[in-house]
């Protein structure tokens, strides 16, 4: 298969695509999508295959926007408009009951299905001009970090999708927020571009799923994306280290051994000389972190190192989402360089 480059003002071509049952590299501002008729099982099934991905993993319906939520759930809260009102268009995904409209290939065979109205414009031109709901993955091979531009979602996808939409480099660089409203009280299942403390803002209440912070159990069943399996993994293993950023950055130091690489901050970059770095931004700068930290990951691929180090910032605000793809790279592999043996230098 051939797969189609089209620019951002190809939006038809790109609508005929999702229509005719095919598959399209789509993209949003958090990283590029595998997008396909979210009402049509047989496309929606192209989808698991191109991305090797677990059947029981739910996706996320995509519209462009909230006066589309009636067609495809039901027993819509409050909530869910007074959140589509706040951050819509936005990183943000709300788990919703749904109607019979929606097949279970997208729902993993739940009575739930995350919905989402991304802020890219083009995303949204495309959604609107094909006149049907867009479910939509991250574009990347099911396990390895998410795509944050076209041409790193061509690595995992040429030739094997229908076509892809160049709308320029992600603006968040991390997957939506997705916070289930039906739970009570409302439950994030996974953090994103939208913190737990603006859903606090106007909810009130939030709880956190577990999966937020620790592997899944092999019995237990996703509500949503990214929440079960390994994901957002290089091919070597990696290691996160928690805690102050320069007593993170020197017990890392202190433990490199040949062939290892580091993901660090800016600022630390120096320590470690000689080694394959990937700057994750400055300490202090989160949402630059949430910008990098997939590009800095896929990174390695093209490298021969057979450990990577990771910093990792402190679990607020977007810090949430970035220790989150990190963690969840690592396997949940995390020191905190407070506890281990104090480095040497």
């Amino acid at each position: 298969m051939q797969t189609l480059r089209l620019n951002d003002r190809q939006v038809g071509e790109a609508a005929d695509i999702l229509r005719r049952g095919g598959l399209l590299g789509i993209p949003t501002e958090t990283v590029y999508g595998l997008g396909a008729n979210g009402l049509d099982s047989q496309a929606v099934a192209r989808i698991f295959t191109a991305k090797g991905r677990p059947q029981d993993n739910p996706l996320i319906l995509h519209i462009p926007s909230a006066d589309w939520l009636e067609r495809y759930c039901e027993d819509i809260p409050e909530s869910a408009y007074a959140l589509a009102r706040r951050f819509w268009p936005g990183p943000m995904t709300m788990i919703l009951k749904h109607k019979s409209i929606v097949p279970a290939a997208v729902t993993a065979g739940l009575d739930t299905v995350g919905m989402r109205c991304p802020a890219h414009p083009v995303c949204r031109a495309i959604i609107a001009a094909a006149d049907v709901p867009v479910a939509a993955p991250s574009g990347n091979t099911s396990g390895r970090p998410s795509p944050t531009n076209m041409a790193d979602m061509l690595e995992d996808m040429d030739g094997k999708i229908d076509g892809i939409v160049d709308g320029g480099p992600c603006t968040v660089g991390v997957e939506s927020t997705i916070i289930d409203l039906t739970a009570q009280p409302p439950r994030l299942l996974r953090p994103g571009g939208i913190t737990l403390e603006q859903l606090e803002s106007v909810l009130g209440e939030v709880a956190v799923d577990p999966a937020v912070t620790r592997l899944m159990g092999a019995g237990e069943q996703p509500r949503a994306p990214g929440m079960k399996y390994r994901h957002y993994a290089p091919k070597a293993p990696v290691t996160v280290v928690q805690g102050a950023p320069e007593t993170a950055a020197r017990y890392i130091r202190a433990n490199l051994a040949p062939g290892d690489g580091v993901i660090c901050f800016d600022e630390y970059a120096p320590l470690f000389e000689g080694h394959p770095v990937e700057q994750l931004g400055p300490s202090t700068d989160v949402p630059e972190q949430a910008r990098r930290v997939f590009d800095a990951l896929r990174w390695f691929d093209g490298t021969d190192v057979t450990h990577i180090w990771a910093q990792c910032p402190d679990a607020t605000g977007i810090g949430l989402a970035v220790a989150n793809r990190l963690n969840k790279a690592a396997g949940f592999h995390i020191i905190r360089a407070e506890d281990g043996p104090p480095p040497s230098a």
